[in-house]
């Protein structure tokens, strides 16, 4: 049972990463939703590739599953070929985006500078940003583990207005437990969203209490009972296990409050 703070709705995202076709996609979803229909109290959301987005936006409109990119622009337009905007979004439908995660900063250089205009931007467009944080594993063995996470939290907020930093998600993924099956103790786990928490805190504690922090890395049904019961965790960010939709079920049924 998930130990989400009060106020705090749990939030459990699936990111499927490069994956999935459209009807790949619709036999997901329509494996999902009976699943899911009758959860309270937990916020589903998927988020697939770009192509999919308005598959999936169409077949659960009236569901609780909501619909997020894996990534966006900050600008509105313009001649940056490959990339699209909050607005391209929006008029889909979706719901949110996810933003920095490890992929994108490690193999496509997404910069700390690009996150500062990108995160105000998706609010600006009425998205809802996941921010993805997080350090190496060489970083953690040094460690710089909390140097690495203020760093992070604080240029993907710097340009967030205060009174808006509990409408941004924030997802702690250590980068050494994505996809590698390692998954962070109980104990550091709770550690490092507690710290986080605290950087948020030290722009505004009334908004710490409203952000939701996730953990994501390798997040699966057998270990997400675990992990959501925390006290700083209010749901995951989950990779691998949610291109299945049995085992993705599982982890929001972990995640319904008592």
């Amino acid at each position: 049972m998930s130990a989400t703070g009060p106020g705090r709705t749990p939030f459990i995202a699936g990111n499927w990463k490069m994956n999935k076709t459209v009807s790949e996609a619709e036999e997901f979803i329509a494996a999902l939703l009976p699943r899911v229909s009758s959860v309270q109290g937990v916020d589903v959301a998927v988020c697939p590739p770009y192509l999919d987005l308005q598959a999936m936006v169409d077949s659960t409109r009236g569901s609780r599953v909501q619909v997020y990119a894996q990534n966006m622009h900050h600008a509105a337009e313009g001649a940056f070929t490959g990339e699209v905007s909050a607005p391209m979004l929006t008029e889909l439908g979706v719901h949110g985006v996810i933003l920095g995660h490890s992929e994108r900063r490690e193999l496509f250089g997404e910069t700390d500078r690009a996150l500062q205009l990108k995160v105000p931007a998706a609010l600006a467009a009425g998205l809802v940003p996941i921010l993805c944080v997080g350090e190496t594993e060489e970083e953690r063995e040094a460690g710089d583990t909390e140097r690495k996470l203020r760093h992070q939290v604080q240029e993907g907020l710097a340009k967030v207005d205060s009174g808006r930093l509990g409408d941004v998600v924030i997802a702690y993924e250590p980068i050494w437990a994505i996809g590698s099956g390692r998954v962070a103790t109980p104990e550091q786990a709770q550690e490092a969203l507690g710290f986080i928490r605290a950087l948020v805190a030290d722009r505004s504690r009334e908004q710490a209490q409203r952000t939701r922090v996730l953990y994501g890395g390798s997040v699966k049904a057998e270990n997400a009972g675990e992990l959501l019961a925390l006290p700083d965790v209010d749901g995951a960010l989950v990779g691998g296990a949610s291109l299945d939709p049995a085992g993705f079920a599982a982890i929001v049924d972990a995640a319904t409050p008592a």
